[in-house]
C-alpha cells in the first residue's frame, strides 16, 4: 500500500514548527523544610560518621576470672561441713536451719501428760454448730458459651454498682448552669415583653382569637383542597399546571402556618 506523504514531497518543504511539551512542575510537600529538621533533630549517635564518642575503660580494670559468678549470701554463723553439704544449688538453706523453728520431736524417752480430762461433749457441740451455722450463699456467676464457661458476675460490669454513688441521680453541674442560663434568658424575654405590652407597642392574641385564627386558616385549606380535588387529571396546559402549582403552594404555607400557631400557646401582634 502506498503512503499517501512519501519522503520526496513539496509539502516536506515547508518548516514545521516545533511543538515543545511543557511538564508540570515537580511536586513539593510544604512539609519539606519541616521534617528535614526533625530527621536532623532525632538523629541517634550510631547514625553519625565516624567512632561513637564514648569513655574508654581503663587498663587496670580489666576483667577477672570469675567476676561475673553470682556469689552466694554469707549466714550470719559459720556452718558445719554437715550443715554446708545440705545447701542446694539455689543457696537457700534447709527447713532444720531456718529461723522460724518447730518445736522438737519428743524423745522416745519423755513421758506424756497424764490425768487430762475434759466433760466438753464433742457430739453435742457437732450438732449444736451443725444447726445454727448459715448455709454458705453460692457465689453469683453467668454462662456466655454454650460449653458452660462460667464467670463472675461482679466483675462482668453488669451488676449496677453506679447507682451506689454518693451523687447518683444528682443533676450534673453543667446543666444545672445551663438550667440557670436558660431561666434566666426567658425571665428577660418576659421582662421585655412586659415593657412593651406597657408601652403598647405589643398585644397578645386571647386564646378565643388563637383558636378563631386556626379555624380560619382550616376553612381557607378545605376550599384550597376542594379546588385543588376538581383539577382535571390529564394536566397538559401551561395554565392548568401553574393554577396547580399555586394550590399546592397556598396549602402548604397553610399548613405551616397552622402548624406553626398550635405549637405556640402565647402570641404577641404588634399594634401598628
Amino acid at each position: 500500500m502506498k503512503t499517501m506523504n512519501p519522503a520526496e514531497n513539496i509539502y516536506n518543504l515547508i518548516p514545521t514548527e516545533e511543538v515543545k511539551v511543557l511538564k508540570p512542575p515537580r511536586y513539593m510537600s510544604t512539609f519539606r523544610d519541616s521534617v528535614k529538621l526533625e530527621e536532623k533533630k532525632n538523629k541517634a549517635a550510631h547514625k553519625t560518621l565516624g567512632p561513637a564518642k564514648i569513655e574508654v575503660p581503663s587498663p587496670k580494670e580489666f576483667l577477672q576470672k570469675h567476676t561475673k559468678e553470682a556469689t552466694l549470701a554469707q549466714s550470719k554463723l559459720p556452718l558445719t561441713c554437715t550443715e554446708s553439704a545440705l545447701y542446694d544449688s539455689t543457696g537457700r538453706p534447709p527447713r532444720c536451719l531456718a529461723e522460724d523453728k518447730r518445736p522438737p520431736v519428743p524423745h522416745r524417752t519423755d513421758q506424756p501428760l497424764m490425768g487430762v480430762q475434759t466433760n466438753k461433749s464433742f457430739i453435742t457441740t457437732n450438732v449444736a454448730e451443725a444447726v445454727m451455722a448459715v448455709p454458705k450463699k453460692p457465689q453469683p456467676i453467668y454462662v456466655d458459651t454454650k460449653k458452660g464457661d462460667k464467670h463472675l458476675l461482679e466483675t462482668s460490669g453488669l451488676v449496677p454498682k453506679y447507682i451506689k454513688k454518693k451523687d447518683y441521680g444528682s443533676t450534673p453541674e453543667y446543666l444545672a448552669k445551663r438550667n440557670e442560663e436558660v431561666q434566666r434568658a426567658q425571665e428577660e424575654y418576659d421582662a421585655y415583653v412586659k415593657e412593651r405590652l406597657r408601652m403598647g407597642a405589643m398585644k397578645q392574641l386571647s386564646e378565643e382569637e388563637r383558636q378563631s385564627v386556626i379555624e380560619g386558616m382550616k376553612k381557607n385549606w378545605d376550599q384550597f383542597h376542594h379546588e385543588y380535588q376538581g383539577l382535571s387529571v390529564v394536566i397538559d396546559t401551561v395554565p392548568k399546571k401553574a393554577h396547580k402549582e399555586r394550590l399546592e403552594a397556598e396549602m402548604r404555607q397553610l399548613e405551616r402556618d397552622i402548624e406553626m400557631i398550635e405549637r405556640h400557646k402565647i402570641i404577641y401582634i404588634a399594634n401598628n
